[in-house]
């Protein structure tokens, strides 16, 4: 491989570090779980990082609503919450609900959240998700208004993933490794890169959680995280290969599957960096590859080949009219012939290592397919938190970076939105397509928002904005004590778990 990059993040602390993994009880009152990559923050409003940060910070801190297993919205703080015009929302919270220090959990303390993650000073991870929003009022003490600069009618589910910290505490801590909890279970032990153990918090204001303890374990590797199951050890992973579903199976001492899940894989193009400006080289890319043969043969049938979009049935906005590119590999040499592009000058794909399952694999079929008509490519592998760093700070990614695209809302207007002029995701910067996101914003109207949406992915598909590709399998792992719903939007939470009998 060519350009590997690695480097390692530590974090600091919230309780006294002991060296080793803590000891795994079977007891009924104890739940572990698998992390594929570590907890890199504390600070829910620096992460955007589901099935790790914020899947662990949920039993941690509160959210105003909650996504459920069925992926539909159910109240958590917020009892209620409507859109009273289409530039305002009005949430009503329960009241009671307090932080473990004693601060209330209030309709000031939802508004001080709101505010920070919009503050420029704060720098926060996610304050992408509310660059719309306006305006936060408490009208009393468990009513919040929220005016949006236009109509925001995803806001509602993009809190499902907004959790909050108590105001008082933060400022005179740090919570990128402090805590304070104001939800089910409270940080009794944490060693940075292997593993938190969370203890049920005795004086939380909702229903009282199912386990006592919950222990989440770090464990990169697959066939590690597939060991420790299969000897009891824990008690959920995900990033299961699809290739081992039947083997687990097989073998009894646990169960396993797969759902689609809604993160769509795509190499991204960088269409900033020659020759990706080129149509006919995008579209020849898209040609080239064999997706259906990836979905079978690396996934075992278990990954749903892209509808030439990034969008999969489960979002709002879906359009069910696209077609795949087909695998036509003289089409795609027919057309680098037409390009005029110089064949012999490389092109480098990217990839996060440990990342995305079986991406690796993935992305050597892609290479040696793009070779196969003639391209000159070479596969630079990268530890995830540098290839952020280098997409979204240095600017810089790769003319081809293979990642996985999911927006928990489910909604097309957050996920489209990643290739919008100006969004710091975008390496595209079609006008066009820009401008038809900002008129399915500025609607309210489910039938009109779903034909604009219809358009920009056709847009987009015509355009081969993306090598797409599959939507990656959402493969998992449970203990044979342990009832559990699969989801595909990432989340991994104790207290959607339940004691079988």
């Amino acid at each position: 491989m060519n350009g590997i990059f690695r480097t390692t993040v530590f974090m600091g602390a919230t309780a006294v570090a002991l060296i080793g993994s803590p000891a795994l009880s079977q007891e009924n009152d104890t739940v572990t779980i698998a992390l594929r990559v570590a907890v890199n923050t504390l600070d829910p409003h620096m992460t955007a990082s589901v099935g790790s940060d914020l899947s662990v910070l949920s039993h941690i801190y509160p959210a105003l609503i909650l996504r459920g297993p069925d992926l539909k919205l159910q109240p958590a703080l917020a009892e209620s919450w409507e859109m009273t015009d289409p530039t305002t929302w009005r949430f009503k919270l329960k009241s009671g609900a307090h932080f473990a220090n004693g601060e209330k959990l209030d309709a000031a303390a939802v508004k001080w959240n709101l505010d920070r993650v919009r503050d420029d000073a704060v720098g926060a991870r996610i304050a992408a998700w509310f660059e719309l929003v306006s305006e936060v009022t408490a009208i009393d003490e468990t009513t919040v208004e929220v005016k949006t600069s236009s109509p925001y009618p995803a806001l509602a589910d993009q809190l499902s993933m907004f959790l909050l910290l108590p105001p008082e505490w933060a400022k005179t801590h740090n919570p990128a490794n402090e805590t304070m909890s104001g939800g089910p279970y409270v940080v009794k032990e944490n060693v940075p890169g292997d593993h938190i153990t969370l203890a049920a918090n005795p004086d939380y204001w909702g229903p009282k959680p199912e386990f006592e303890t919950v222990i989440f374990r770090t464990i990169p590797e697959s066939a590690a995280r597939t060991a420790a199951l299969e000897a009891g050890e824990v008690d959920l992973i995900t990033g299961v290969p699809a290739t081992e579903i039947k083997r687990i199976n097989e073998r009894g001492a646990a169960e396993a599957g797969a759902i689609d899940s809604i993160r769509m894989m795509l190499g991204k193009f960088n269409h900033q960096k020659a020759p990706m400006e080129n149509l006919k080289l995008r579209q020849a890319i898209n040609y080239a590859i064999d997706k259906e043969g990836i979905a079978q043969a690396i996934f075992d049938g278990n990954a749903t080949v892209a509808n030439c979009q990034l969008l999969t049935p489960a979002y709002f906005g879906y359009n069910p009219d696209l077609k795949p590119y087909p695998y036509d590999p003289e089409k795609a040499q027919e057309l680098l012939a037409e390009s005029g592009v110089d064949l012999s000058q490389p092109i480098e794909i990217e990839i996060p290592v440990g990342t995305y399952l079986q991406g690796e694999e993935v992305t050597q079929v892609i290479a040696s397919q793009l070779q196969e008509v003639g391209l000159n490519v070479k596969i630079t592998e990268i530890e995830f938190g540098a290839f952020m760093n280098k997409q979204l700070k240095a600017r810089d990614l790769a003319q081809i970076a293979v990642q996985g695209l999911a927006w928990p809302t489910i909604d097309a207007d957050g996920m489209l939105t990643m290739f919008a002029p100006g969004n710091v995701y975008d390496y595209w910067n079609n006008a066009e397509f820009g401008a038809l996101l900002d008129k399915g914003r500025a609607s309210v109207d489910p039938e009109e928002r779903k034909k604009i949406y219809a358009d920009a992915t056709k847009l987009m598909c015509e355009e081969a904005g993306a090598l797409f590709l599959y939507a990656q399998p959402a493969t998992y792992g449970i203990s044979k004590r342990i009832s559990w719903q699969s989801r595909g939007d990432d989340w991994v939470r104790a207290f959607d778990m339940t004691l079988r009998n």
